[in-house]
């Protein structure tokens, strides 16, 4: 009796003891978890003054992830080099510009690493749980990349500067540079240094003699006009409109257009700064003040006796592509303008994409699809032309999908092989003349040219509504995974109450029915999304039947 008396009497003592000795674990437990989540916030809030402090605000996590790949590729940073005895038929350059304070105000963190000749973007991704962050690397090579600390006078060194030589060897060679990005890229304050720098540089060489183009032989002018809302306007001619014209050599005339000459660096200067006054500029939701039209500043070295074209260098500064998204609340003239300017930026494309004819097959190549690939047609064609393209590209994360677009579209140039044209016994001659009078367009019956008119005007509406619903598509898809992890974390969510012990009838019910309105909004998602890409398929089908419908003469 006294020893089961001892046991009672113990047992819950022994039980107290065991379990209040599991609380005190359980609570040291907590409190250790609290310190260390305490820690973490405090070394993630460290962190992020740390990368404030920088100039590269934003999700630390995705810094972080971005900074670890850029530890592990530092060793693949290449040094620039240039040969200027052999400049390239096309050479591509990339440059990428520093994070603005309208992308720090939103806490946009750089998503591009140049390590020359390769470029990165980092597109920061969440997993369909809608929690889990990863990295989507993109990487593209190019001749030449330029990261953020790269200066104007670096960027022109080997873009540019090996084509003064080759415009100034007295053979016709015709350079262009033409810079392509997205708007607030930092296209024009790239283009405005190249012009500076050609300034000097050009008209040194002729000083030196030791070029085929020299003080006694040659003159240079300047001729600078713009495309805007399909019609071309002369910047240093009181914004005059002018005609786009082909010769009987099938050589592209500016009609109208007048030249300047130049006697010095400063004359030159003076006429840039005239006509870069006088683009078409508008506040977008990009830029402040973005370029709404493609400016063309050509500066033309002709023979002093002959007047014969002794060499020819084209710089381009294309205006802001935008997507669809960065338009949304643009007046109609916005809206108008940015449709026209991708549509030509879109016709320039499949004028690169037709060039590759070993290939394609054909020697099909829509040049008239807008009047910019008209007039830079012989920017790819002749066989005394080089062309350099510069594509800027924006550093912030929000402008990621914009800056592959842009990367793939420059990468698409650089995989064409442009072969040299037969050798002509035709006169060289400029595409603007002095003598417009002299140029006589080609006469055509009218019903072939009222069909080309009417072909033209299908293609331009194809590809207007091509551009439209491919940004409607990706929109469609961006907004479909969102919402398809916001309904499978709800999912997991109900999973875990119905679980549970105790689940009344009622709330298994509650349970079924959201479980099927779910299914319901998902098939939803689906059709939608398979609606627009075989709507988009259809469009780019019949985009590319006109294109090729499209006379070349």
């Amino acid at each position: 009796g006294s020893k089961m008396s001892r046991r009672n009497s113990t047992t819950p003592t022994g039980r107290k003891d065991a379990t209040r000795l599991r609380i005190e674990k359980m609570e040291a437990g907590r409190e250790q978890r609290r310190r260390a989540m305490q820690e973490r916030k405090q070394t993630r809030k460290d962190e992020e003054e740390r990368q404030r402090a920088i100039g590269n605000p934003g999700d630390v996590d995705f810094i972080g992830l971005v900074q670890a790949w850029r530890d592990e590729h530092s060793n693949q940073v290449q040094d620039h080099a240039t040969n200027t005895s052999t400049v390239p038929k096309i050479c591509i350059c990339v440059r990428k510009r520093p994070i603005s304070d309208k992308e720090r105000a939103k806490k946009d963190h750089d998503s591009i690493t140049c390590f020359h000749p390769l470029v990165t973007v980092h597109n920061a991704k969440l997993k369909v749980d809608g929690i889990t962050k990863y990295i989507d690397h993109t990487t593209f090579k190019f001749d030449h990349a330029f990261d953020e600390t790269v200066t104007n006078q670096e960027v022109y060194e080997y873009s540019t500067m090996p084509l003064i030589d080759f415009v100034c060897d007295g053979s016709g060679g015709r350079g262009t540079v033409f810079a392509y990005g997205q708007t607030g890229s930092g296209k024009t304050h790239t283009m405005e240094g190249i012009q500076t720098r050609v300034a000097e540089d050009l008209f040194h060489t002729i000083s030196t003699g030791e070029s085929g183009c020299t003080d006694e032989n040659t003159l240079v002018s300047v001729a600078y006009f713009e495309i805007y809302g399909g019609y071309v306007q002369d910047l240093l001619n009181k914004r005059r409109k002018l005609r786009v014209l082909e010769d009987g050599n099938g050589e592209i005339v500016v009609t109208g257009l007048q030249e300047f000459e130049a006697t010095d660096a400063n004359e030159f200067l003076e006429l840039i700064a005239a006509g870069n006054k006088a683009r078409t500029t508008h506040s977008t939701e990009a830029n402040d003040t973005s370029s709404r039209s493609h400016a063309i500043c050509q500066i033309i070295l002709r023979d002093d006796l002959s007047d014969k074209l002794r060499g020819k260098l084209s710089l381009v500064d294309l205006a802001g592509s935008e997507r669809g998204s960065d338009t949304k609340s643009h007046n109609s003239q916005r809206r108008t303008e940015s449709a026209e300017i991708n549509t030509s930026l879109l016709a320039l494309k499949e004028c690169i994409r037709a060039l590759d004819m070993n290939k394609s097959g054909t020697k099909h190549v829509p040049y008239r699809g807008s009047k910019l690939t008209l007039i830079l047609k012989d920017c790819f064609t002749s066989r005394q032309a080089k062309t350099t393209m510069i594509a800027t590209v924006s550093p912030g994360a929000s402008s990621a999908d914009h800056s592959i677009n842009t990367l793939r579209y420059a990468d698409r140039i650089k995989e064409q092989k442009v072969e040299d044209t037969k050798p002509s016994n035709k006169k060289s001659t400029a595409p603007m003349s002095r003598k417009p009078q002299a140029v006589k367009e080609k006469k055509k019956p009218l019903s072939n040219t009222t069909s080309a008119k009417k072909k033209h005007e299908d293609w331009q509406k194809a590809a207007e509504t091509l551009f439209e619903q491919e940004e409607d598509l990706l929109n469609t898809h961006m907004s479909n995974i969102s919402e398809s992890a916001q309904l499978l974390t709800e999912e997991g969510r109900m999973l875990q109450q119905v679980q549970q012990e105790g689940v009344t009838p009622e709330e298994i019910e509650a349970y079924a029915s959201r479980l099927e309105e779910i299914i319901e909004r998902k098939i939803q998602l689906v059709e939608t999304l398979e609606e627009k890409m075989a709507s988009f398929r259809k469009t780019l089908q019949t985009e590319e039947e006109l294109s090729k419908s499209i006379p070349i003469s």
